[in-house]
């Protein structure tokens, strides 16, 4: 399979470079899974994926738990097209599954601010899940204002705009198997 990872791309005029290999991230990804699976081995978790942006994240991450588990997935929006938040959280779309109960691990692309993490660890709490696990692809700790629940991280990077491996800038972008940043911009 030939997966699209060029070390420079051009995204809605703006061109950007690798910050984190595909062989990277799939390293991370294999580690986590394999934490998951001892951590939840007596326990039927179900993943639920924050769309658009962590849906590769996610499929990635499920082939490398070995645990009889279910996936679901919400949306909401924050960003719209924009590279900054609009401080605004809005559902997009509803979890179908009851979770009443049940050990839920919420698998988000990228935090920053932790505004959409915290709406959705408060909206989540009122369907009385036994326990809510949160993992992230992306942390900006630095950019972190809301204090919220972070069990695993994949990786944490400085305070950049990122797209690619499920994140995009106005939709675009999605599809690279890499993150990229800003080639201006320096770590």
């Amino acid at each position: 399979m030939n997966l699209y990872q060029p070390e420079y791309v051009n995204v809605n005029g703006e061109e950007f470079r690798v910050y984190l290999t595909h062989e990277e991230i799939q390293q991370r990804i294999k580690q986590i899974g394999n934490q998951l699976s001892k951590s939840f081995s007596d326990k039927r978790p179900i993943f639920i994926g924050v769309l658009n942006g962590a849906y590769i994240f996610l499929a990635d991450l499920m082939r490398h738990v070995s645990i009889p588990c279910e996936v679901d997935f919400m949306k909401l929006s924050s960003y719209g097209d924009e590279k900054v938040s609009s401080g605004q959280v809005y559902d997009l779309k509803e979890i179908d599954a009851n979770i009443k109960g049940r050990h839920v691990i919420l698998v988000e692309d990228i935090i920053d601010t932790g505004l959409s993490m915290k709406y959705l660890l408060n909206k989540l709490k009122q369907f009385d899940p036994a326990s809510l696990t949160v993992i992230t692809m992306l942390h900006k700790s630095d950019a972190t204002v809301h204090d919220v629940q972070i069990d695993y991280v994949a990786f944490k990077i400085p305070n950049l705009f990122v797209l690619g491996y499920g994140l995009d800038y106005a939709q675009e972008g999605r599809n690279l198997a890499q993150i990229y940043i800003p080639s201006e911009k320096k770590e």
